[in-house]
């Protein structure tokens, strides 16, 4: 299942020079849409309504932008993972299934190389950038039998924010022994203003 000609049409697509970008410590991310309007409905169906089968389109529009802006840069591709606590109240990882889809076109397996050790309350309910940075540190680490030494790694989520919640994953990354870290994200926000009532309501 794609997205239909019309969908795609209306979709708040990020234009050159917006795709990518760098943020927080210096970590490269791309990202196809604006987390607003129809990519902002259908991400949240995904993560919060039990929607899994919005993975499918979306990791293809994922998969579609990471090819271009960093084709060769990478060999493995993994996910920024859930809490065991939410992948059982959600019963799957959303970036994980984004993950796999990507991962389908490009006929490879994901590694799982992160772990989410502590449940720290949403990101979605912070507003403060430093907040977000402290709420998630110390939050990510390596999977039992993760190898990561010497791999350029793609990191894939669903949304990018502040940033916070990537800088953090491609650090842990990074300090066990990975060569390279880039990212890419179905989404990413503008400046955040607010906090959306169905974000706090569902995180």
């Amino acid at each position: 299942m794609g997205i239909c000609v019309i969908c795609e049409k209306e979709l708040p697509w990020t234009k050159e020079g917006e795709t990518l970008w760098e943020g927080t410590g210096g970590v490269r991310c791309v990202a196809p849409l604006w987390y607003e309007e129809k990519a902002r409905d259908g991400l949240l169906r995904l993560k919060f309504q039990g929607v899994s089968a919005a993975a499918k389109p979306i990791g293809a529009l994922i998969a579609r932008c990471a090819a271009e802006h960093f084709s060769g840069e990478f060999d493995t591709v993994t996910w920024v993972p859930v809490s065991r606590k939410r992948l059982r109240k959600r019963g799957y990882d959303q970036a994980e299934l984004l993950t796999r889809s990507a991962c389908c076109l490009w006929e490879t397996e994901p590694l799982r190389l992160l772990v989410k050790v502590v449940d720290n309350p949403a990101q979605s309910g912070l507003t403060d950038a430093a907040a977000r940075r402290a709420n998630v540190l110390g939050v990510y680490e390596i999977a039992r039998g993760g190898e990561v030494t010497g791999k350029r790694i793609l990191l894939v989520d669903d949304i990018c924010t502040t940033g916070a919640t990537l800088a953090e994953c491609v650090r842990v990354l990074r300090d066990a022994g990975a060569s390279d870290v880039v990212c890419a994200v179905a989404a990413r926000a503008r400046e955040r203003k607010k906090v959306h009532k169905i974000e706090r309501e569902w995180a």
